[in-house]
């Protein structure tokens, strides 16, 4: 299986394709996007999300803790028709202010939450730089999935293709990727994941315990990024299965949240 974190400009592509194709008009249900739209994208990596957000005239702001992901997101964006339109920064959130950066109108993190630590602390923080009627997206796979424990990173074919592995104990789950040959860099990089994965159940305890109210919740059989990468339709939860959280947990490849600042509402 090709690794496209490490093919910038196919992961590039195909960021770009799934926001333009499902993550904006998920948004767009709810709240209008257009130029006069502030969007902060935390964890934008290449800058393919960005994109399509400028694409549409937004004012966006690119944020990453890795430069080396800034300095790629800015030869990719360089022409861009909307260039004036874009800032991109490198530094850690927790690092950034809000007399800085000021409020948005949206805030992004498509396949990010999952890799925060203490995600509790993170929603607490983020809320920051919204302003009054801003709105957080987030897409995320939830950890009881298939591949949620990002094992198609794995340099072993057979490992990177393994469905719920990443579910067995921390000692085996380790053994385990090291009797297949994985390095020591990538045997880390799971851990992390593992220790960092979060569950539709937690996700949804945290935002409720941080004061958020969610505007739009959709759970998929089969996720939108699987279009592009795969040539598989993204296929919706009917909603009966989506009630069941044992079936949901492990049949949800990807979740889509539109959530802002309460008041707090239950969630069915």
């Amino acid at each position: 299986m090709q690794n496209r974190h490490q093919t910038p400009d196919l992961y590039f592509r195909e960021q770009s394709y799934t926001t333009s194709h499902h993550v904006i008009p998920f948004i767009r249900e709810v709240m209008t996007l257009n130029d006069t739209t502030r969007v902060l994208e935390v964890g934008c990596g290449h800058g393919g999300n960005v994109e399509s957000f400028l694409d549409i005239g937004c004012e966006t702001t690119g944020l990453d803790i890795n430069p080396d992901d800034i300095r790629t997101a800015e030869s990719f964006l360089a022409g861009h028709p909307n260039r004036s339109r874009l800032t991109l920064i490198s530094t850690d959130i927790y690092d950034a202010n809000v007399e800085e950066l000021g409020r948005f109108d949206l805030i992004v993190m498509k396949d990010v939450i999952e890799h925060i630590h203490d995600q509790t602390k993170f929603m607490g923080f983020i809320k920051t730089f919204l302003n009054e009627k801003g709105r957080i997206f987030l897409g995320f796979p939830p950890w009881y999935m298939p591949f949620g424990g990002h094992q198609q990173v794995c340099e072993s074919r057979f490992l990177s293709i393994l469905p719920f592995f990443h579910l067995l104990p921390v000692p085996l789950y380790r053994s385990v990727l090291r009797m297949f040959g994985e390095s020591k860099s990538r045997v880390e990089e799971l851990l992390e994941v593992k220790e960092t994965g979060i569950s539709i159940e937690r996700f949804r305890r945290i935002i409720i315990n941080e004061g958020y109210r969610v505007d739009r919740e959709q759970f998929f059989l089969i996720s939108p990024n699987y279009e592009i990468k795969f040539k598989m339709r993204p296929v919706r939860q009917i909603r009966v299965l989506s009630s069941i959280s044992f079936l949901r947990n492990f049949l949800t490849t990807c979740c889509y949240y539109l959530v802002r600042k309460g008041p707090i509402a239950p969630i069915d």
